[in-house]
């Protein structure tokens, strides 16, 4: 049984769990990155993820920092290919949260927008995340997307000007991606001060979840991310550990930190 989600099912479940005031964690792995990766999608979801991101593997990740490059280039010289991901993904058991492919826009582009976003649906995803696309282009796979159930949530960064990130907030679908600082994904000592900026300048222009992401690597970090933004987006650091060998099990021990510190109780700036 595939993870059955109708349109916006991204969007309604993440407003739910957020409204309720529940901090969203949303972890990512790399599609083949090993023989049995599917099971670190159950370890995410048995750690409290709120969603889970599902990076199809690309030869020239330009937003991505080593960690994530290095898992791509693993992946793929074990054959992984976005046909086989999404095959993985279709033998799998609903695991009650929404599943977010995430991939460069060559990789859509490869078999058209509506063949991809179709095959996505069958898969049992429910949203999209392509880096590389910017808003004033995203028209064709935004529509497309809709029709076939996906919901496209779009990037936002500290350098987004605020009419642009007005739009941006305006088209995205199932949350906007905040992106907590220029430059690209990987691990960091401290979360970057353009963060809260950043998340209060979506906030004044969308109600709609704002999760953070680029350099959540603690949970101290995730605390502090939670102080302004609904949720994060944890990706390098889930990697890194997969790549020096962790296991699902060590994978939900360490994301269950970061649910906890989502947990606890913050104040959010007024």
């Amino acid at each position: 049984m595939t993870n059955t989600l109708a349109a916006g099912a991204v969007e309604r479940h993440l407003r739910a769990r957020r409204d309720a005031g529940r901090g969203l964690l949303m972890p990512y792995v790399t599609g083949g990155i090993t023989p049995g990766w599917t099971d670190y999608l159950r370890a995410f979801a048995a750690a409290g993820a709120d969603a889970i991101e599902v990076g199809l593997p690309f030869s020239d990740p330009t937003l991505d920092g080593v960690t994530i490059q290095q898992a791509s280039d693993t992946a793929l010289a074990r054959g992984a290919s976005t046909r086989r991901i999404l095959a993985d993904l279709s033998g799998m058991p609903d695991l009650g949260v929404p599943l977010v492919v995430s991939t460069y826009y060559n990789l859509v582009l490869h078999d058209g927008p509506e063949a991809f976003c179709a095959a996505l649906r069958r898969a049992g995803a429910g949203g999209l995340i392509v880096p590389d696309l910017p808003v004033h282009e995203a028209d064709e796979l935004t529509d497309v997307a809709a029709g076939a159930g996906i919901d496209l949530a779009l990037l936002a960064s500290p350098a987004t000007p605020q009419p642009r990130l007005a739009e941006i907030a305006d088209r995205s679908r199932g949350f906007v991606y905040a992106v907590s600082l220029m430059g690209t994904t990987g691990e960091r000592a401290d979360l970057a001060a353009s963060a809260a900026e950043l998340t209060e300048r979506i906030r004044r222009v969308s109600d709609r979840p704002v999760l953070l992401g680029f350099g959540i690597s603690t949970p101290d970090q995730a605390r502090e991310a939670r102080r302004h933004a609904d949720g994060v987006v944890v990706g390098a650091a889930v990697m890194r550990r997969v790549l020096d060998g962790a296991g699902p099990d060590d994978l939900r021990t360490f994301l269950a930190t970061l649910r906890h510190a989502l947990d606890q109780e913050y104040d959010r700036p007024q």
